[in-house]
C-alpha cells in the first residue's frame, strides 16, 4: 500500500500550492479476518490523522524547527521494528526529501497499473444536443464577463459575486446564462435578483451547506454507465484533501465519490476514482483550475469502486545523497528481490508526537478513560505549535474543557473534539465524550496497538527460528489459520508464514513464541482470552499478516547529478506536458538511488526502503539525517 503518513521534512522549493479548500485459542483453524489497514481496506482517514494527538491545522509555530519539535518523536525501536532479513552492508541516504521523490501508481482489481495519460473525453460522454448548443452558451457572455467570472472561480478578486445585467429578459436567455457560467466554471453557482425593475444573474461560489446540497438532476442517457471513472493524479495532497476539493468544484457531497484505497500527502500518486452520474465533460473542466491534480482516463461503467479490491501499489523511489558503493547497492536490491522484507507495520503508524498512538489504544482497550484523556490532552515534552501548547497548559491547570477550548483556533483537530465532548458531556461520561471524535481516528488508536504487538512478536519470531518454517507456526489454508506440523514445515517456506493481530477470533502459533502473545498482553494489563470490549467499537478480532514480503517488478538505477533540487523522476503530467524526462550526468556531485518495485495492500514502503539502506526509517532519524544535508 501507498504508506499512510509521509516521512516530512524541511518545505523544498518549487512546490506548488494546493487549491483554494474551505483516516477458542487451542482450536487449530479458524475463519480468517481479512486484514484491512486505512490505506487499502478500512475507512478512508479523516482530516488531521496524520498528528492524531495534536492535529491541529492553524496558527504557527514560534521559533521552533521541525527538528525541535522531533526531538522526542519515536524510533523504531519504540515499536518493535528490530530486525532485517538480509545480511548486506546497509548504507546512509534521504528519503522523501521532496515529495517528487516518491511516486505511487495504483494496480487495479485486473492487474494494471493506474496512470494518467489521456485526457480526452470519451466518445460515449458527448451527447448530440449539447454540442449543438454549446456555441450558443458561449456567446452569452461577453469576454469581460468571462474574465471576471473566471477571477471569481479562482478566488483572484476581492468580490465575492458577479451580477450580469440580463438586458434581452426572456426564460429562455436567463437559462442560456445559467448554462454557460456553470458550465465553463465550474464551483460557481448561480442565482436570479431583480435591482430596481431590471434583472441580474448572480455568480458566486457554493460553500457551507450549499455545497453539501443533493446534486441537480441532469438527463442521463440509459445506455451509459451510472459511474464515471477517472484518474486521480495529485501532487502533495492526500486523497481525501483531494476529494473534498472536487467535491466543493462539482457541489457534491465526498460520499458521491468512491476509491479503492487512499495515498500518501507527501508524493505524487495517481490512482482511480469512481462518481456518481457526472459526465466527463464537467470533470474535465476542473483541469483548467485545479492546481497539484489533474483527472483523465475518463470512462463510464456501471458499478463505483470499493475500499480493499485493489491489487496493490507500484511504488518509484528517489533516496537522495546515498554513501553505498554500487556494489552495495548491487547486493541490497538483490537481496530484496530474491528475499523480500519483514512486513513491519511502518512508522506512519504510530503517530508523530511525544505520546505515541499505541498507548492511547492500550488505555482504551483497558477501559481506562482517564488516562486516555490525560495522554491526550496533558502537556508533552517536545516542541508543539504554539495554541496546543498553551490549551494543554489551560487544561492541566484548570481541568476546564471550555477554558481549554478556547485556546484552539481550529476547533476540528482531535484535542478540539475530545474537548468539546468533555464539555457538553462531562468527565463523568468520557466515553460519549470520546466518542465525539471521528471513529477512525479512535479506531486508528487501537489498531495502533495491535500493530505494535504484531511487530514486537514478530521480531522475536524471527530472533527464535530466523527464515525459515518450523512446527507450530502459522499459515493460511484458504479463508483459516492452520497450524503447521514438523512435517509440514519441512515443505513450506518464511513465505507462507502468518503471524496474528490480538483479537477474539484468532489462533495463535503454539510454539513458545506464539506464548509470549499472552506474557506481552498481560504486562499490558489486558486478558488475551477476553478481547472483547463493552464498547463494540473497540472489540478487538484480530487478523493474519504475512511475515514476509516480496516485492515484484523489482528494478533500480544509481544516478549521478549536481543539482538537489530537480526533479528525478518523469511523471505522468510531465509526460501530458510534453516535458523532458530529467538528465543525468555520468559523474555529478550526487548520488541517488532510484527504484521500483510493486507491493501488496496493505504493506508499507518504508519498511522494503528500511531492507535496502539498514536505516532507521522513522521521522526523527530521517529529520536528522535532512538537517545535516542541508545544513
Amino acid at each position: 500500500m501507498a504508506d499512510p503518513e509521509p516521512v516530512p521534512v524541511p518545505a523544498q522549493v518549487r512546490e506548488k500550492r494546493g487549491c483554494p479548500e474551505d483516516e477458542d485459542k487451542e482450536t487449530p483453524s479458524k475463519k480468517l479476518r481479512v486484514e484491512k489497514d486505512n490505506k487499502n481496506g478500512d475507512p478512508p482517514r479523516p482530516d488531521g490523522e496524520e498528528e492524531p494527538e495534536g492535529g491541529a491545522s492553524d496558527g504557527e509555530e514560534e521559533g521552533e524547527t521541525f527538528a525541535d519539535m522531533m526531538k522526542h518523536g519515536l524510533t523504531e525501536l519504540d515499536v518493535g521494528i528490530l530486525r532485517y532479513v538480509s545480511d548486506h552492508e546497509g548504507f546512509s541516504g534521504i528519503l522523501k526529501e521532496r515529495y517528487s521523490d516518491f511516486v505511487v501508481h495504483e494496480i487495479n482489481k485486473q492487474g494494471k497499473i493506474v496512470h494518467l495519460d489521456d485526457l480526452s473525453i470519451p466518445a460515449e460522454a458527448e451527447e448530440v444536443p449539447e454540442v449543438e448548443e454549446q456555441p450558443k452558451d458561449f456567446d452569452v457572455l461577453t469576454e469581460e464577463q468571462k474574465k471576471q467570472l473566471g477571477e471569481l472561480q479562482l478566488f483572484k478578486n476581492k468580490e465575492t459575486e458577479v451580477s450580469i445585467e440580463v438586458v434581452d429578459d426572456t426564460k429562455e436567455k436567463r437559462t442560456l446564462v445559467h448554462k454557460a457560467i456553470k458550465t465553463q466554471f465550474p464551483g460557481l453557482e448561480t442565482k436570479t435578483e431583480e435591482k430596481e425593475g431590471r434583472k441580474f444573474i448572480v455568480a458566486y461560489h457554493a460553500a457551507g451547506k450549499k455545497a453539501l446540497a443533493a446534486p441537480r438532476k441532469h438527463f442521463w442517457p440509459k445506455n451509459r454507465g451510472s459511474f464515471c471513472h477517472f484518474a486521480l493524479y495529485k501532487e502533495n495532497k492526500d486523497t481525501m484533501d483531494a476529494i473534498n476539493v472536487l467535491s466543493k468544484f462539482l457541489r457534491l457531497r465526498p460520499n458521491m465519490f468512491s476509491y479503492m484505497g487512499t495515498k500518501d500527502k507527501r508524493a505524487i500518486t495517481v490512482q482511480e476514482i469512481a462518481v456518481l452520474k457526472i459526465t466527463a465533460e464537467r470533470l474535465a473542466h476542473l483541469n483548467k483550475c485545479l492546481m497539484n491534480l489533474k483527472l483523465g482516463n475518463f470512462c463510464y461503467k456501471n458499478h463505483p469502486l470499493k475500499l480493499g479490491e485493489l491489487q496493490g501499489n507500484h511504488f518509484t523511489i528517489v533516496i537522495r545523497n546515498i554513501s553505498g558503493t554500487d556494489e552495495q547497492v548491487q547486493q541490497a536490491m538483490t537481496s530484496l528481490r530474491q528475499t523480500g522484507f519483514i512486513n513491519y507495520y511502518g512508522m506512519q503508524r504510530f503517530g508523530t508526537t511525544a505520546v505515541p498512538t499505541q498507548q492511547v489504544g492500550r488505555a482504551i482497550l483497558r477501559n481506562d478513560w482517564k488516562e486516555v484523556v490525560d495522554l491526550i490532552l496533558k502537556p508533552r515534552p517536545g516542541a508543539e505549535k504554539e495554541f496546543l501548547v498553551r490549551c494543554r497548559e489551560e487544561w492541566a491547570k484548570t481541568q476546564d474543557p471550555e477554558a481549554a477550548l478556547k485556546k484552539l483556533p481550529n476547533k476540528r483537530c482531535v484535542e478540539g473534539q475530545l474537548l468539546r465532548g468533555l464539555s457538553m458531556y462531562g468527565k463523568k461520561d468520557i466515553v460519549t465524550a470520546f466518542g465525539l471524535i471521528p471513529r477512525n481516528n479512535r479506531l486508528m488508536y487501537i489498531h495502533s496497538y495491535q500493530s505494535m504487538v504484531w511487530n514486537t512478536m514478530v521480531s522475536r519470531r524471527i530472533d527464535a527460528f530466523g527464515l525459515k518454517a518450523v512446527e507450530g507456526d502459522l499459515m493460511l489454508k484458504g479463508t483459516a489459520a492452520h497450524v503447521l506440523s514438523a512435517e509440514e514445515a519441512e515443505s513450506h517456506s518464511i513465505h507462507d508464514i502468518v503471524m496474528p493481530l490480538p483479537g477474539f477470533d484468532v489462533i495463535y502459533p503454539t510454539h513458545h513464541v506464539g506464548k509470549g502473545y499472552r506474557e506481552l498482553l498481560s504486562a499490558d494489563g489486558l486478558d488475551i482470552d477476553n478481547m472483547r470490549h463493552k464498547v463494540k467499537d473497540y472489540s478487538l478480532a484480530g487478523a493474519y499478516r504475512r511475515v514476509i514480503i516480496r516485492p515484484s517488478d523489482v528494478s533500480w538505477e544509481v544516478i549521478e547529478y549536481d543539482d538537489p533540487k530537480i526533479s528525478l523522476v518523469h511523471s505522468d503530467f510531465e509526460k501530458l506536458e510534453n516535458k523532458p524526462a530529467p538528465v543525468f550526468n555520468t559523474e555529478g556531485k550526487y548520488r541517488a538511488l532510484r527504484m521500483e518495485f510493486s507491493l501488496p495492500p496493505s504493506t508499507y514502503a518504508t519498511m522494503a526502503i528500511r531492507e535496502v539502506l539498514k536505516l532507521d526509517t522513522s521521522i526523527k532519524k530521517q529529520t536528522q539525517l535532512n538537517t545535516t544535508w542541508f545544513n
